[in-house]
């Protein structure tokens, strides 16, 4: 890796509206004489509409980055606010909540229930928001509209390819209407047409104005967000690396 210079490659953002905002978080596993920091003092913004990937070598912490965000799990330490809301001590119960209601999952597995039709897995997650089942039924036909699957609303996930599964699960992560879209390698089990038509879809939502950060170990993805956060050993070492400086980032 070329010896840049952090500030260098910082493109100054103008103010906007907080999606994401971590302050000083740790996350630590083992004792004393075992101690991991799989995230060592991270700081770093997110603002609404921004479309945003975080890579790093393996091992750099960007998997435990993404469980903090996702309040999948909680920081040993230091603040973790969520669309104006302090999550990082929030106990399992409350952060089932804040996943339903202001997050939606885009996973590398689609996780689609195999009985199910593309219809009803994306009503699943408003059974546990309280939806009416007519609402249920618009709000999901309306979103695998959204995302191109109007005539596959009857199919089940083994009558679909890999991309048309990925749909249906962009489709049920957005159904809710989440304040952020999170996706964990949401191409890599994706060939590289269909890994294109996923990436179009998340550009669309951006566009209609859907903060959208991914986790990602692939370049080409990666490039086609509009800034790249860059971790290593735990932290975050480039913060808002723009798809032109990536590549400076990248040369051993």
């Amino acid at each position: 890796m070329t010896n840049l210079h952090t500030q260098d490659l910082i493109t100054t953002l103008t103010p906007r509206e907080k999606i994401i905002q971590l302050e000083h978080i740790f996350k630590v596993y083992g004792s004393v004489e075992t101690e991991v920091r799989a995230l060592n003092n991270i700081s770093l913004t997110v603002g609404t509409g921004e479309y945003c990937s975080i890579m790093g070598p393996s091992g750099s912490g960007k998997s435990t980055a993404m469980n903090i965000v996702g309040c999948l799990d909680s920081p040993t330490s230091g603040n973790y606010y969520l669309d104006d809301v302090d999550v990082a001590q929030m106990d399992d119960k409350e952060l089932a909540h804040i996943r339903n209601k202001k997050i939606g999952f885009v996973f590398q597995e689609f996780h689609l229930l195999p009985q199910l039709s593309a219809l009803e897995n994306v009503m699943l997650p408003m059974i546990y928001a309280g939806v009416t089942s007519k609402e249920r039924y618009d709000k999901a036909k309306k979103a695998l509209i959204r995302v191109g699957l109007e005539k596959r609303l009857n199919n089940k996930p083994t009558q679909l390819s890999g991309g048309q599964q990925q749909r249906v699960a962009i489709a049920r992560a957005i159904v809710n209407n989440p304040v952020l879209l999170l996706a964990d390698e949401p191409t890599g089990a994706l060939d590289s047409h269909t890994t294109q038509e996923v990436l179009d879809i998340f550009g669309e939502l951006n566009a209609s104005g859907m903060t959208v950060v991914m986790v990602t170990h692939e370049l080409e993805v990666a490039r086609h967000t509009q800034r790249i956060v860059w971790l290593i050993d735990g932290q975050v070492v480039y913060p808002h690396l723009t798809p032109d400086e990536l590549s400076k980032v990248m040369v051993s």
